[in-house]
């Protein structure tokens, strides 16, 4: 009979899970064929007591001035970051290949440095001639800014021991391995490990660490779900490569709140913050254009005024072009059948559609439904609506106008760029100065904004705030 520590054990190549019988797939990765034998089965482990380094303190004895945060020199960076680096934090930083991590943050380690803050640079991804490259370009080099190009986890660990760096920045964690652990780079295992290790040398030495992530076809961060309750922070960097905004998205902070937004506009010489990032979403017109209308939405805490942008074209086809870009297309096909079935516009099912947002910018919340209603109806009558004219409101299947979260942050913004009317759901507010609001229940109501368009009877006032001409727009409720 053989004893116990004599059985054969088996782990999983991809996340290090084990188990005492062999199996085809591993249950907490859900991998095909990763199970392999690696030797006895592990022997069950217990812990002595053992003196405490450093016994527990009363809470209002514990010196809260480590964790102050130190400005990054980026503004918006330290928006969303929610005033800086905090020595010790580690920062993890994912987004799709070419979107532009490995410039903010060689900017951002540049920024460190200048401070005479000495920063590491580690890459894995890159030969150290070419982050030298992109560093003349964007005029991010500095004598305390230190470069390495390392694959190996022992490597890096030992570059920490001779630059001693008060900010390291790793690009990226999927590319570094160790020695010790079976698995290529990238795996479940290795990204475990080395976050592991960068971790416990940051709380250690109390340096700031930005990790750069990988995403899936998916979005995800790629590798384990761990990585991301390691760290202490976690941002999303978001943007089409075709397009200059940049947007890094806060998902999870423990020094700060979530929902801020930071801008960036990305071009030859580098990255910039942007902190007023709408005229980026704006089409400058003398005269109002059929099919155009403009709205308010919120990036986190940061309203930000969009373009609205729709074009119908009569076919011969039997099944209608439906094109979106910026937009969800879900969301857009509800707004036509509510056009069709509460506003009596018969014509849009018969010809192609394309809607799409200036700048490059995704309108994703439901607050822009009535901009997106306001430009297809615009579109189809060949009609201009009024200039300076802003629409707010979620649009339901009966044909209400919802209310939306913000509507005074909004307004406030609108009427900050100069302009002067609002279409906004019922009980909004009171109106910023110098703008005038019309409150709609319905999209029928809304409608009446076209020139020429008579929807359901209302009262006398707001029929007179409607009987206007188009470059005045529409007037307020008192």
């Amino acid at each position: 009979m053989a004893r116990k520590a004599d059985r054969p054990a088996y782990r999983c190549t991809e996340c290090g899970w084990s188990t005492a019988k062999w199996l085809g797939r591993c249950p907490e990765c859900q991998a095909w064929g990763t199970v392999e034998e690696v030797g006895g089965a592990p022997a069950l482990r217990t812990s002595a007591v053992a003196r405490v380094a450093s016994p527990a303190l009363p809470i209002g004895q514990v010196d809260g001035k480590r964790a102050t945060a130190r400005g990054t020199g980026v503004p918006e960076l330290d928006r969303v970051l929610g005033g800086g680096l905090v020595p010790g934090a580690v920062v993890l930083l994912a987004g799709e290949p070419g979107v532009g991590k490995s410039t903010l943050l060689l900017d951002v380690a540049a920024k460190a440095a200048s401070a005479e803050r000495p920063t590491l640079y580690v890459t894995g991804e890159e030969s150290a001639g070419q982050v030298r490259m992109r560093a003349d370009r964007i005029g991010a080099v500095h004598d305390h800014l230190y470069l390495a190009a390392e694959t190996d986890l022992a490597s890096v660990l030992g570059q920490l021991d001779v630059v001693k760096p008060a900010l390291l920045v790793l690009d990226s964690v999927q590319t570094i391995a160790s020695a010790e652990l079976d698995g290529a780079p990238g795996g479940m295992a290795q990204v475990r490990e080395v976050a592991g290790a960068v971790i416990r040398a940051s709380k250690e030495r109390g340096m700031a660490t930005i990790l750069v992530g990988h995403v899936t076809k998916d979005g995800a961060i790629a590798g384990p779900r761990l990585l991301e309750h390691l760290v202490d922070v976690v941002l999303h960097f978001e943007g089409d490569r075709h397009a200059r905004l940049r947007l890094v998205r806060g998902v999870k902070n423990r020094y700060g709140a979530t929902d801020e937004v930071g801008c960036f506009e990305l071009h030859d010489a580098g990255i910039t913050s942007l902190a007023d990032p709408s005229g980026l979403f704006l089409t400058r017109r003398d005269e109002p254009v059929p099919g155009t209308c403009l709205t308010v939405t919120l990036e986190g805490r940061r309203p930000l005024v969009a373009e609205v942008q729709s074009l119908t074209v009569a076919t011969q086809i039997p099944s209608p072009r439906r094109t979106t870009s910026g937009l969800e297309p879900s969301r857009v096909s509800m707004i036509l059948a509510v056009l069709e079935q509460r506003g009596q516009i018969a014509a849009l099912g018969k010809n192609d559609i394309y809607t799409a947002t200036v700048g490059g910018v995704r309108l994703s919340e439901p607050a822009a439904d009535l901009a997106v209603a306001l430009a297809l109806a615009s579109a189809a009558s060949d009609t201009p609506l009024p200039k300076n004219l802003v629409a707010v409101g979620e649009v339901g299947l009966a044909g209400e106008v919802r209310r939306v979260t913000g509507v005074q942050r909004r307004l406030a913004e609108a009427a900050r760029l100069g302009f002067t009317h609002a279409l906004v759901p019922a009980d909004a507010g009171e109106a910023p100065p110098g703008m005038r609001v019309l409150e709609v229940g319905d999209i029928g109501e809304a409608l009446r904004v076209l020139p020429g368009r008579r929807g359901p009877r209302r009262p006398r006032e707001s029929e007179e705030a409607l009987d206007t001409e188009p470059s005045r727009g529409v007037e307020a409720r008192r």
